[in-house]
């Protein structure tokens, strides 16, 4: 039984090593993260490697550009990181010079004038707290409430229920979309984002071939989600931010009500953060960790992500293992209780998910045992995906990019061909595919789908139902 949800491995010392990199990929990992918030020596290299070990492994492998966004940090330290006790007076300035035990830079104005006194600020994702005691227009005095730790350079800061208006990408994100179309990469990652505004800047400049994946992580873009899950190729919902922003139990409920909007509106969706936190130093996971996977598994997400787990982490193997071991067991019991599992998307005024709605009953004949999906521009694979068919899809595309792209997709084994020129030619090139699968015999049936006249993107108007015949 091979996993239909997908993987994502976030690259980083501990596994850009060729022959690391090589496992993850036959183990099941089916796209890799750069977080192009820290610097990846000899990225150029790393991207060389992947593309060389898909030839390898024979099997189409996406990359994801993680963009850094706006994220507010305070500034840096004479030695790179300060010791704070509990209860001890910590000040956060204007000053434009490097910190010490006592104080350290916030170049953001804006924000000394909207913080007030009582207010909690949140530092290095949430992990530590202040609370403000008293402020001017150029400090903000306050009292250390976590337990003795380490602050270091450069680390978030949050303040709860206030948001800093930012509509436009950042010149750095800008910058890091054009070296990422350059290197060949399938996925932009945008962060921080509040509306669909800055969507539509960033497909500006990453072109058609680079798919948008709008990250979900604070209140404002909760309350704009319809034109960002409208806009966006997929939604990742980063809990770790998103925790920070709406609280920690809150978070629940809005992975839920995201994955089924993804759903309805045929939308790829991306659960993220601490989903086996606890292996980056332990070599086995915690049950509340496996019970998380699978949770985001039986809702729906179509993809689950590693983050330190595979970056930092020492056990990024077996993190991976842990991760598809979770995801065949949970989707075992999914098979065996389809019925409960039914999809929620709206096909009205949409004769184009109404045939691919088609596509999905017919694949529940126990006879069939695959679609072929042939998908120019991706978007029949994305709508075969999300109707969650019971069976293996194999989707067939002449455009490289669209192919790795695809590979991110539910279910979805990609395969990068030449574009049919006809009907029989379809034909053709779905029997090569299927004589290459063992898993398909004789006498089983395989649904072909595609768009008339070939080469038309976005016009899936055709199925057949395929008897195979030797």
């Amino acid at each position: 039984m091979e996993k239909k949800a997908k993987i994502i491995a976030t690259l980083g010392p501990s596994i850009i090593k060729e022959n690391i990199l090589g496992k993850l990929i036959s183990l099941g990992v089916d796209a890799f993260r750069v977080n192009f918030s820290h610097e990846i020596k000899n990225l150029k290299k790393v991207v060389k490697k992947i593309r060389g070990l898909e030839n390898k492994t024979k099997k189409r492998v996406a990359l994801i550009a993680d963009l850094q966004g706006v994220k507010l940090r305070i500034g840096k330290f004479k030695k790179g990181s300060e010791l704070i006790k509990k209860n001890q007076i910590f000040t956060f300035d204007l000053k434009n010079k490097n910190g010490n035990n006592e104080r350290v830079n916030l170049p953001y104005p804006i924000l000394f004038k909207k913080v007030k006194k009582d207010q909690i600020i949140l530092i290095d994702d949430g992990r530590y707290a202040f609370r403000v005691l008293k402020k001017t227009s150029k400090t903000i005095k306050t009292k250390c409430l976590s337990q003795n730790f380490k602050i270091k350079d450069k680390k978030s800061i949050h303040v709860k229920n206030i948001n800093l208006p930012f509509k436009d990408l950042t010149k750095k994100d800008r910058k890091d979309i054009v070296t990422a179309r350059k290197l060949g990469f399938n996925w932009i990652a945008l962060s921080y984002l509040q509306d669909e505004k800055i969507i539509h800047q960033a497909k500006k400049i990453a072109g058609k071939n680079i798919g948008i994946i709008s990250k979900i992580e604070n209140k404002i873009a909760l309350k704009n989600i319809h034109g960002i899950i409208l806009s966006s190729d997929a939604i990742m919902i980063a809990r770790g931010d998103l925790a920070v922003d709406v609280g920690h139990s809150e978070v629940p409920k809005i992975q839920l009500d995201l994955i089924k909007k993804c759903n309805q509106f045929s939308k790829s969706v991306i659960v993220a953060t601490q989903m086996l936190e606890s292996m980056i130093t332990s070599y086995t996971a915690t049950r509340a960790e496996v019970n998380d996977i699978a949770t985001a598994i039986f809702q729906g997400a179509d993809t689950v992500m590693l983050s330190a787990e595979t970056a930092s982490g020492k056990y990024p193997v077996q993190a991976v293992k842990t991760m598809v071991k979770t995801i065949l067991s949970t989707e075992k019991y999914k098979k065996e209780h389809i019925e409960d599992f039914k999809n929620s998307i709206d096909a009205k005024k949409d004769p184009i998910k109404s045939i691919v709605l088609s596509v999905k009953d017919l694949a529940y004949n126990p006879a069939v045992k695959a679609i072929i999906a042939f998908s120019n521009s991706g978007k029949t694979a994305k709508l075969v995906s999300a109707m969650r068919p019971r069976v293996k899809i194999i989707t067939i595309s002449p455009n490289i990019n669209v192919s790795r792209q695809m590979s991110l997709l539910w279910g979805v084994h990609s395969i990068n061909s030449r574009d049919a020129s006809g009907w029989k030619d379809m034909m053709n090139i779905s029997k090569e595919i299927i004589k290459k699968d063992k898993n398909i015999k004789k006498k089983d049936l395989v649904v072909i789908t595609a768009g008339l006249p070939f080469g038309n993107a976005g016009m899936t108007n055709m199925i057949r139902l395929y008897k195979v015949e030797n």
